[in-house]
């Protein structure tokens, strides 16, 4: 007599699987750890949280949790019943995320208990199993009982592949109407995109240079001979000390003005950039000099202003295809590859500057690991042309027209220039272009 009561034939018992549940959310978490301090993920805050997010969740079995507009609430801090359409946080974010999985799974050596996906249109994370092939993506967040289940038969496949057509035609629809929703959105909110993927403020990020002042000793020694004059700071800080050529100074007439030394071009620049920020709805703060370190840069997303005054523009494009180069006092913009195009700023009869030329860089994922722009001229009128170019639709569509497809996913480099009249500059022109 048997001791145990066998199903009848055409059936095969399917165990629950509730007693490796327990097992396969560790083995979920343990991937989970592995990719968040791998070096894809570690310096990417808002992918890590994005991640993290959506694979706790699918784990605890909410997938009302993982609506685009709940997850814009909940991890990106946007306002309830925010528009989804004219804010593409998650959106973008989760591309990002994708992106970075692939690059992990692809250097990461094939010994993982589960692979952890996030299929496009979707943000509900999936978790495959290399141990068991025939094993479909699981959120693993059922226990269902033990039952019995009839074999795979002739009707149940056709259901299957009846089932992979509607998944396909779904997932047809769904990309044809995020391809029309981006094709709806202007190029400009399209450049700035990857900002509102961190709930951090933009850093706009001026440097200071060091600036010397006469003192007051000096002051009086000259108004002794000058009587009336340099008598208050209006005076001091608004008009020039006019020594004659042949006057000798020693270097205790001069101290380090720390409260001074901002360029006219950085600041027109960063004024410019925090108004636009604000009419799309991103924060933004001005950093200037120390007040500012790499660790700051690593943290939120970024506008670097200034270039050869600005010792983290330089570090950030100093390997670009484009870069900034001072040779013996001679300053210029040069194409680092053959050919080596070089550009500089050209004067006037009177040493005046009459034409200016500037980088504008779009670094989605920069050495600081965040989204970065630099806006940076060879002068200061350069700089100023530069956040103009950025911050105004008609100069940036003009230079995306002819863009390379999917241009939104690559880095970008911009050579302007701009014709400089009275010491303004004049509406910039592309002179050269680079994507990668």
């Amino acid at each position: 007599m048997k001791s145990h009561i066998e199903p009848p034939e055409d059936h095969e018992i399917v165990r629950s699987p509730a007693e490796g549940i327990d097992e396969k959310r560790k083995a979920v978490h343990l991937e989970l750890e592995k990719i968040l301090v791998s070096h894809f993920f570690r310096s990417a805050a808002r992918s890590k949280q994005f991640l993290k997010y959506v694979v706790e969740h699918q784990l605890e079995g909410h997938p009302e949790l993982l609506k685009e507009r709940t997850i814009g609430t909940e991890v990106f801090l946007r306002p309830a019943g925010y528009a989804t359409g004219d804010d593409p946080v998650v959106r973008v974010q989760a591309g990002e995320v994708r992106r970075r999985l692939e690059q992990y799974y692809q250097t990461t050596p094939k010994d993982s208990l589960v692979r952890i996906e996030l299929p496009v249109g979707s943000y509900s994370p999936a978790f495959h199993w290399p141990s068991d092939e025939t094993e479909p993506a699981t959120p693993v967040s059922s226990s269902p009982e033990l039952e019995f289940h009839p074999k795979r038969s002739h009707a149940k496949l056709w259901k299957g592949v009846a089932f992979c057509l509607v998944l396909a035609l779904v997932a047809g629809v769904a990309f044809f109407a995020v391809h029309r929703a981006l094709r709806q959105k202007s190029v400009i909110e399209q450049f700035w995109a990857p900002v509102f993927a961190s709930q951090q403020p933009v850093l706009i990020c001026l440097a200071k240079p060091v600036l010397y002042r006469p003192n007051q000793g000096l002051y009086q020694r000259y108004a002794q001979t000058h009587p009336g004059t340099f008598q208050t700071e209006v005076e001091r800080a608004e008009q020039p000390l006019p020594l004659s050529k042949d006057q000798v100074l020693s270097w205790s007439d001069m101290y380090v003005a720390s409260d001074f030394g901002v360029a006219l071009g950085d600041v027109y620049a960063a004024v410019s950039l925090s108004s636009f920020l604000g009419k799309i709805g991103k924060p933004s703060q001005v950093r200037i000099g120390t007040n500012y370190s790499f660790e700051d840069l690593r943290n939120s997303p970024d506008v670097v202003v200034g270039a050869f005054n600005n010792k983290w523009t330089m570090q950030l494009t100093s390997n670009l295809h484009f870069a900034f180069v001072e040779e013996h006092t001679d300053f210029m913009i040069r194409e680092e590859a053959p050919g080596r195009r070089v550009w500089q700023i050209h004067t006037g009869a009177h040493g005046e500057t009459t034409e200016d030329f500037a980088i504008v860089s779009r670094l989605l994922d920069s050495k600081t690991g965040q989204f970065t722009v630099t806006a940076a001229g060879i002068g200061g009128m350069g700089t100023q042309a530069a956040a103009e170019f950025i911050s105004k639709p008609e100069y940036l569509e003009e230079c995306l027209r002819s863009a390379p497809a999917n241009w939104q996913k690559k880095n970008l480099e911009v050579i302007l220039e701009t014709t400089v009249t009275d010491s303004v500059p004049g509406p910039p022109h592309v002179v050269a272009s680079y994507f990668w």
